[in-house]
């Protein structure tokens, strides 16, 4: 079984579930970050993961672009979906139905949120100012949920046992 993992960062928290992914997930693996690698054989793929971050409400474009331009390909696999993000509950809920496209989220062998973090030590200036007024954080706090991690292990079949 070929897998690929198809992702984006801002500063580094989706990047940190990917190598987390890779290290439960049986067979061959390919990671692409979409922002440095763009045209992907699928065709090599049974298993496609896709994955972003939230950051100001929205996932990265490289994300939304790849899923839109390759959605035909993507229905013919065994697809997963996950984002990290800092909401709870019925907002990170929502936060992911509206940021894959329906038909894919409906194709989707699983949908998980991870979970996220503020960096601050990876944050501009701005990004932090925000961060503090919008979340009322004021230091690099991280959250993730080892639940929806392993459902996402199992519902994909990925564990090497």
């Amino acid at each position: 079984m070929k897998t690929l993992i198809a992702y984006s960062t801002r500063h580094g928290c989706t990047e940190k579930f990917v190598k987390e992914l890779e290290n439960v997930a049986a067979g061959e693996v390919d990671i692409i970050n979409l922002k440095k690698s763009y045209n992907i054989d699928l065709n090599k793929y049974e298993t496609v993961i896709i994955g972003g971050s939230i950051h100001a409400g929205s996932i990265q474009k490289e994300v939304k672009r790849f899923c839109s331009d390759n959605l035909d390909v993507l229905r013919e696999k065994k697809v997963g979906l996950f984002i990290c993000c800092m909401e709870q509950a019925d907002k990170a809920a929502k936060q992911l139905r509206e940021e894959f496209p329906s038909e894919l989220l409906n194709h989707a062998e699983a949908a998980e949120i991870f979970g996220g973090e503020f960096n601050f030590e990876k944050m501009n200036f701005i990004e932090r100012f925000i961060v503090k007024r919008v979340a009322g954080v004021d230091k690099s706090v991280s959250k993730f949920n080892k639940e929806s991690f392993a459902n996402f292990v199992r519902e994909m079949k990925l564990s090497k046992k």
